[in-house]
């Protein structure tokens, strides 16, 4: 059963196309790839589909939800640049995010400890962030993006800036949150899709090709 589906997504830029009528559907539980090189169009797709921007046509629909529902409450996104304070801990940021998503401080408390432990960091959630590892802030942005359990999770190029370890390290993490979670990620690279996608949609100049 579809989770997402988009039909005819536009985005224009000073009047020229950028995505061109994208058509595409991802099933619940399934993990897919968004696969193309850079300038595709990969990016502004999941800030279309994030809320971050609006689109110029077509439209996106979560299962279940009316036209009316904000959808961002449904999805958990990590940037392809997360920034983070650096002066505060990994758990005092996850606990920050949490409040902001209306979670008691009880609750959030909680849901930090238990996400720093799923993402393999909970030794380092009392140290500053600007200390982390580039795998280690990777790692803290996916859980900031699962903070509020949502029900897709989306990650823009998650490993292209990182070393091989921590590339491993974040791949390792992706094959294990498809198990629990519908996930969205966009990549540049073929291997790294293929390895742990159920699907894959190549986006070439705005368009899905294959």
């Amino acid at each position: 059963m579809a989770l997402l589906t988009v039909k005819n997504l536009k985005k224009n830029y000073d009047g020229s196309p950028v995505i061109r009528g994208i058509d595409f559907s991802i099933n619940k539980g399934t993990c897919v790839a968004l696969l193309g090189p850079n300038g595709a169009g990969k990016t502004t797709t999941l800030r279309m589909l994030s809320g971050l921007i609006r689109s110029n046509g077509g439209s996106i629909s979560f299962d279940g939800l009316d036209d009316q529902t904000d959808i961002r409450y449904h999805i958990g996104y990590l940037p392809q640049h997360p920034v983070f304070h650096s002066w505060m801990s990994g758990k005092e940021f996850l606990v920050y995010v949490a409040r902001l998503a209306n979670l008691d401080k009880k609750t959030a408390a909680a849901r930090a400890d238990e996400l720093l432990a799923r993402v393999g960091i909970a030794d380092a959630k009392n140290k500053r962030i600007g200390k982390y590892s580039g795998g280690m802030k990777q790692r803290l942005g996916i859980a900031q993006a699962m903070i509020h359990q949502p029900k897709l999770l989306m990650l823009d190029e998650p490993v292209s800036a990182l070393d091989p370890i921590g590339r491993r390290e974040v791949l390792n993490l992706m094959e294990e949150l498809k198990q629990e979670t519908t996930l969205l990620f966009s990549t540049h690279i073929l291997n790294d899709a293929e390895e742990v996608s159920d699907e894959l949609l190549m986006m070439h100049y705005g368009e899905i090709v294959e």
